[in-house]
């Protein structure tokens, strides 16, 4: 392979990273939001670089036709260079989600002592995580009786017809992607990964605020809706 194909391979990789990362919310899919400079960083180095070679490369083969120079050739493996390229330009991996969030254990809750008491909406809105924590670490049971709303997507499995309700957390790309689940008792079977916001109360299983108590709810209602720009949050749902 000639070192032109190489500058044309760097100009595709560039011009990919820029496309999901300028223009489009993909880059959503790979890294977190904070990452999204870096990645526009890379993606303009890789294209001049690209450019760069190019002209260089012709200026060289100019040369080169009076003395009989040949170009050295690259390995053949190098060819992979142009699969993630082609990739970032025309087509985008799905998102993580329940596949993923189905193997691989709930994130751990960090230890918290102190709560804030709940606002007096019905149902509270809340995040994954901050349940998670009342449910089990929140001696005061703020949360019994109460009703909670939360969005995420749906992760199928459960035993007797239950399922979790999932968020799956970037700490920095795809990589270390972690879940948070909600076993959810009740409403219709839908499909995995659909958007649900879902209401309800806490499942009465263990002794509530302690490690025994279900990281679970009783559905009262279950709505389907669009998935967050960013899904990689574990974010409040929407009013």
């Amino acid at each position: 392979m000639r070192r032109f194909v190489q500058a044309l391979l760097l100009v595709l990789c560039g011009l990919g990273l820029l496309q999901v990362s300028l223009f489009t919310e993909l880059y959503l899919r790979y890294v977190k939001e904070g990452m999204r400079p870096l990645l526009i960083a890379s993606g303009a180095v890789l294209l001049l670089l690209g450019l760069a070679s190019a002209v260089l490369d012709k200026r060289q083969e100019k040369e080169g036709e009076g003395h009989g120079h040949d170009h050295s050739g690259l390995p053949r493996v190098a060819w992979l260079l142009l699969l993630p390229a082609l990739s970032l330009l025309c087509y985008a991996p799905p998102a993580l989600g329940a596949y993923t969030a189905s193997r691989q254990p709930p994130k751990a809750v960090a230890e918290q002592s102190d709560f804030d008491p709940l606002p007096a909406t019905s149902p509270v809105p809340m995040t994954l995580s901050d349940f998670t924590s009342r449910v089990r670490q929140d001696r005061r049971q703020d949360i019994k009786g109460r009703g909670i709303r939360m969005t995420g997507f749906v992760t199928p499995g459960g035993p007797a017809g239950s399922w979790d309700l999932t968020r799956v957390i970037l700490n920095c790309c795809a990589a270390d992607a972690q879940s948070v689940k909600v076993r959810i008792h009740g409403g219709p079977a839908l499909p995995a990964n659909t958007w649900v916001t879902v209401t309800g109360t806490w499942h009465a299983a263990g002794k509530l605020g302690t490690g025994s108590a279900a990281v679970a709810l009783d559905a009262r209602t279950v709505q389907k809706v669009a998935r967050p720009v960013n899904g990689y949050q574990d974010a409040l749902p929407l009013p």
